[in-house]
């Protein structure tokens, strides 16, 4: 017998999930909500809200119906050749948005984001935490690396996510007609370089 007040498992529950999910997020942020917390306010079992997503990134990932999981697109990046970083970096960034359904995505994630304040706050948390710092970890792995070249590096990652974001504002939102009507191989031809200064800095000589 279920607990009194809880559901049992079913497409009812996860729906339900996902949408004290969503409650929880708007309110409290990324880093704010926990998985006990949606299951609080849910009325289910924490064990359900496990059973049905693998973490608080792939539960952010189905509210915000992004078309890939974040988390996916990182380990294809990291395990790039790291002379070929930026060039890696802008056809994953084009192969997840530049379909219809990612168009449609990335126009009205964006939107929302800056017509509400707690909608930007969950992607900024969501970016910095999941997609930009899991970057910098495995691109920093060695422990002699220090926090002050570890913030520097966070600092170059961003300033790629902001080129890339900026380029896609242009392509799916705005759609000025050079952005959009470049092919992918143009786009990652003049986006590869910029980006692979951002991230692998060339050696002091």
């Amino acid at each position: 017998m279920s607990p009194r007040g809880r559901r049992p498992g079913g497409e009812d529950t996860r729906a339900a999930i996902v949408t004290a999910a969503r409650t929880e997020f708007a309110q409290r942020g990324y880093d704010g909500t926990s998985l006990r917390g949606v299951a609080r306010e849910a009325g289910v079992d924490p064990k359900l809200v496990h059973h049905y997503f693998d973490g608080k990134s792939e539960l952010f990932v189905e509210v915000m119906a992004f078309p890939a999981n974040p988390a996916v697109l990182v380990e294809q990046i990291a395990a790039a050749p790291r002379d070929a970083l930026g060039e890696t970096l802008a056809r994953v960034f084009l192969a997840v948005w530049d379909g219809p359904e990612g168009r449609e995505r990335f126009a009205a994630m964006f939107a929302a984001a800056a017509a509400h304040e707690e909608h930007a706050r969950m992607v900024r948390e969501f970016v910095g935490r999941e997609v930009l710092h899991r970057v910098v970890e495995s691109m920093h792995a060695d422990p002699d690396v220090g926090p002050r070249q570890k913030e520097a590096l966070e600092v170059r990652v961003a300033l790629g996510a902001a080129q890339l974001i900026g380029m896609g504002l242009l392509r799916y939102v705005v759609k000025v007609p050079a952005v959009a009507d470049a092919s992918v191989d143009e786009l990652v031809a003049i986006l590869g370089p910029t980006l692979q200064h951002h991230l692998v800095p060339p050696s002091p000589h």
